[in-house]
């Protein structure tokens, strides 16, 4: 293997290594999380959901972490697609420690139509 070969391999494996997977969720597992949306980050290298949704105890705020920007655009979502005070409805799957990080799959605005591409 040439020097830059070698210099090459080492290069793209630290940038995969910095990535984490998406193991710690249940992807053969989903809920639907109905609520109010706080925050919308439209940030690298993953998007943000912020959820508020009522419980019998109070209010739980939900992350909802989805792929990247790019990721997401191609999933027919944008920057402006969520605003805070918006009533929606979100599949998700559940991390496997079931805190309240989940892993986005779809959502519905509170009329029931997709946002975005429907999965």
């Amino acid at each position: 293997m040439t020097r830059n070969a070698a210099l090459s391999f080492i290069l793209i494996a630290s940038v995969a290594s910095a990535h984490h997977s998406n193991a710690m969720f249940d992807r053969n597992s989903q809920q639907v999380l109905t609520g109010t949306v706080k925050e919308f980050q439209w940030t690298n290298p993953h998007c943000w959901i912020q959820l508020v949704v009522a419980s019998p105890t109070g209010a739980v705020e939900w992350s909802i972490e989805m792929e990247d920007p790019r990721g997401a655009y191609r999933a027919g979502l944008r920057p402006d697609s969520f605003h805070p005070g918006d009533k929606i409805s979100v599949t998700v799957h559940p991390a496997w420690d079931t805190k309240q990080v989940v892993m986005f799959v779809s959502a519905t605005d509170s009329a029931g139509k997709p946002i975005g591409k429907a999965p």
